[in-house]
């Protein structure tokens, strides 16, 4: 394997606390050295000066439809999505046809994502058979297959008592269970946050105390289980105070937000564009700050994107039928540089950390790091790249995004996965 140098970037490792200007060689698909005047003969050079050198970008919540509806999204499409994008390894969530909720299903699709994709993809499984919140899935066997986490998103468990014994019987493996938080009791049909701009518009609403109630549940089985519960695409102001509070007691509570929930209100709910229908919803002016604040000061873990890719006649429906989600690998680090990092409300450091290390640490990852020996999955991304978002150019078999036509100011220039370039500026090169 050819060598690879990166010369003269500046290098964020938040897991060895890195932040400097530095060369980065890459040997044999690891990590071989970081530091000053780097040389190695017959290296491929990659001038890095004026960029910025990070771990592969991480992202624990994606939809990649495999299997089933692979007309939406597959291991191809979606990897080269995530490439494109400067992401080294995504987590698929099992919400899929048929769920993933066997061990066989994991190791089938494990295989799969090795001869397709062109990153690395982990695999979740379900919570509870089908996702029908009444039986618990293959957990045990699922953990031995290499399922990262388990999940029901997409749905709410209504059964506290199937979501304690999933959390009973998860603890010893130290695996957390991916929570979507919304009572469905409570949110039936709405299509958006409820309150006066849904009013306005005359479509029903998901209020936000559904959410709170949800985490609040969750959390409480969790603490009592001594399990891990993980908060999926958090987007309440008050959730987030709800795990802060667990955090300061003790709980083994960590959760996630998208760049969506950080960046846009329920104002920009346009009904004759469904691309800002998501699930939760978007929500006010307070949640978005309170989601900033958490993030910023670590009540907040990570950021996520929810990649949600439908195909083109889904969503080219009436708002309140449109399904919910859009795809997000290919705008999200554009879009929080953009909105974040450029206006001085989140620094460059915090936000590596929220899309690498910490995703890592808490799902027990061997990447998200370049400290020497480690794997070599690297993302280069140019602060200050202008470009506007065309969704003819994407990757993904998704299209309606709520970004298209935005101009943005910072790219991922290039991704090396395992010390292969998989993207070199936006053009996937395998």
């Amino acid at each position: 394997m050819r060598a690879l140098l990166l010369k003269g970037g500046r290098v964020i490792d938040p897991a060895s606390k890195r932040n400097e200007v530095a060369d980065v060689l890459v040997e044999d698909g690891v990590i071989r050295a970081v530091g000053a005047n780097l040389a190695a003969d017959g290296a491929e050079i990659y001038d890095a000066a004026g960029k910025v050198v990070v771990p592969g970008l991480i992202d624990m919540h994606t939809h990649f439809r495999e299997p089933g509806q692979e007309a939406k999204e597959d291991f191809a499409s979606g990897s080269r999505a995530a490439a494109a994008g400067g992401y080294t390894t995504i987590a698929t969530m099992p919400n899929t046809r048929p769920v993933v909720d066997t061990a066989a299903l994991v190791k089938s699709l494990q295989k799969r994502a090795e001869e397709t994709a062109v990153m690395h993809i982990r695999i979740i499984g379900a919570v509870t058979k089908n996702q029908e919140g009444k039986e618990l899935a293959e957990l045990g066997d699922m953990v031995e297959a290499g399922a990262v986490a388990f999940s029901d998103d997409g749905h709410f468990d209504p059964s506290a008592k199937v979501l304690l014994s999933a959390y009973d019987y998860l603890a010893p493996f130290d695996k957390a269970i991916i929570n979507h938080e919304e009572d469905t009791s409570l949110v039936e049909e709405g299509a958006m946050n409820e309150g006066h701009r849904s009013a306005m518009l005359g479509i029903k609403g998901r209020p936000i105390v559904a959410e709170d109630i949800a985490v609040a549940r969750d959390i409480m089985l969790a603490e009592y289980a001594g399990a891990h519960v993980h908060v999926a695409h958090i987007s309440s102001a008050r959730a987030v105070q709800l795990v802060r509070e667990a955090k300061a007691r003790g709980v083994h509570v960590t959760t996630e937000v998208t760049p969506h929930h950080l960046t846009m209100t329920e104002d920009c709910v346009d009904p004759t564009d469904s691309s800002t229908k998501v699930n939760p919803p978007l929500r006010t002016k307070k949640d978005t700050a309170a989601m900033l604040a958490g993030l910023l000061d670590g009540t907040i873990d990570m950021v996520v994107t929810d990649h949600s890719p439908h195909a083109r006649e889904e969503k080219d429906r009436e708002y309140i039928y449109a399904p919910s989600g859009f795809p997000g690998l290919e705008t999200a680090l554009g879009v929080l540089m953009t909105e974040l990092v450029h206006t001085g409300k989140l620094p460059l450091e915090t936000l590596i950390e929220r899309m690498t290390y910490a995703p890592a640490r808490i799902f027990h990852l061997d990447a998200g790091t370049l400290r020497e020996g480690a794997p070599a999955d690297v993302t280069v991304i140019d602060p200050n790249c202008v470009w506007t978002v065309d969704e003819k150019k994407f990757y993904t078999r998704g299209s309606h995004s709520p970004f298209v036509g935005r101009e943005l100011r910072g790219k991922a220039v290039l991704t090396v996965v395992d010390g292969n370039i998989v993207m070199k500026d936006g053009v996937i090169t395998i």
